[in-house]
């Protein structure tokens, strides 16, 4: 085995990522403090072809040198936007014929390795608080929840730890029915 450089990748350029055919999923970030946790999310969801992220909430917007630290410029190839409300947010993408889910431990949540994607539907995914989580109100409002199995004495990942995994999954998910 040999390590590849960075020039055998075959990395996009900013123009082919953005006519590229996305993935679809969208990321909602309600009321995520890191910076650090925010480019994270940025960079997965390039790594992804993730269709866009919607930043809500205390959640802070590119540019930022602080999310630019984790995120590596995937600000300027995942299409983002703020919205202050994330109840509103979630009712525009219902309205807009996305299944919206919250990543959270509720009662009745789907754990994530039983969830199954249907083929033709959009998926938007919220993710919330680092303490907080997902609020209730934004919970109530979402198609349903999916929960991470976790099985040490935490039961708690960071958001970007879990968004990359959710992240994964989808796509996996996704491209075998597509």
């Amino acid at each position: 085995m040999r390590k590849l450089d960075n020039s055998e990748l075959e990395r996009k350029s900013i123009s082919d990522f953005k006519d590229a055919k996305k993935t679809p999923i969208i990321i909602v970030l309600d009321d995520v403090r890191s910076l650090h946790n925010i480019g994270s999310v940025f960079r997965t969801a390039d790594a992804f072809l993730i269709e866009k992220i919607y930043l809500c909430g205390i959640t802070a917007s590119p540019p930022n040198k602080e999310i630019h630290k984790t995120a590596l410029g995937a600000t300027e190839t995942v299409a983002w936007e703020y919205r202050e409300s994330v109840l509103k947010t979630i009712l525009e993408l219902k309205s807009n014929n996305f299944k919206v889910l919250a990543i959270e431990q509720v009662e009745n949540a789907i754990l994530l390795h039983d969830f199954e994607t249907a083929a033709q539907t959009k998926y938007a995914l919220v993710f919330g608080n680092e303490v907080f989580g997902v609020a209730q109100d934004a919970i109530q409002m979402c198609d349903g929840c999916i929960e991470i199995p976790q099985l040490g004495t935490k039961h708690s990942l960071n958001i970007s730890v879990s968004a990359g995994i959710v992240i994964w999954d989808f796509f996996k998910k996704t491209i075998q029915k597509s």
